[in-house]
């Protein structure tokens, strides 16, 4: 008889023992299953994040950009290309430059198209005399704005090795990467990825010139 009781409490005093042990050993995996879960949301989130980033303006002229207004991001994104333009102070000169070749509605009604726009300081560094005969000359004009055209969307990525044909029938070429690119390796894009309604537009720090 007391053979028996003293097994049974003998096992009821192991038993005791190891309880710690078994909830000491749960606590530290239920640790590492949590730490582990936190990590993965934090790395999903980084990456989201890149992949957001890719798809916002990018560049340093883009700290120009008004924040509100027609000549803000939101603004120029419900405006088609000309129009969104003519909002943005920095493009004062092309839109002048288009209008004058009288390709407002050719671009407004475009499709899918990309525009590397020059900016002010870009038309500046043309001798004001090529520039003059340049912008007086409707033919000369209308073939070098429709060189800065391109019939489809060009992402970043689409940047980083491209060449593209123009509406002016010739093609451009594209360098660069992650927020760095060229445009037949003289151009800068110091504002790139600007949405409007009808266009994606790289605003450009030098005028491009067709080839032919």
């Amino acid at each position: 008889m007391y053979p028996n009781r003293l097994r049974r409490t003998a096992v009821a005093v192991a038993a005791a023992a190891m309880l710690p042990i078994v909830l000491t050993a749960c606590s530290d995996s239920g640790d590492k299953d949590t730490k582990a879960g936190d990590s993965t949301p934090s790395a999903k989130a980084s990456k989201s994040d890149d992949a957001m980033a890719m798809d916002e303006p990018f560049g340093p002229a883009c700290s120009s950009v008004p924040k509100d207004g027609k000549g803000s991001f939101d603004g120029m994104a419900k405006d088609p290309v000309a129009t969104a333009a003519s909002n943005n102070p920095e493009l004062s000169t092309l839109v002048s430059a288009v209008k004058k070749a009288g390709l407002v509605d050719t671009l407004n009604n475009a499709k899918n198209i990309t525009v590397f726009a020059p900016t002010n300081d870009a038309f500046a560094k043309i001798p004001k005399a090529d520039l003059d005969k340049v912008l007086n000359d409707k033919a000369m004009l209308t073939k070098v704005l429709t060189y800065h055209v391109v019939g489809q969307k060009l992402a970043p990525k689409d940047l980083e090795n491209g060449s593209y044909e123009t509406l002016e029938k010739s093609k451009l070429t594209t360098a660069g990467s992650g927020t760095e690119y060229k445009v037949n390796d003289t151009s800068k894009v110091v504002c790139g990825n600007v949405p409007t309604a009808n266009a994606t537009v790289h605003i450009v720090d030098t005028v491009l010139m067709p080839k032919s």
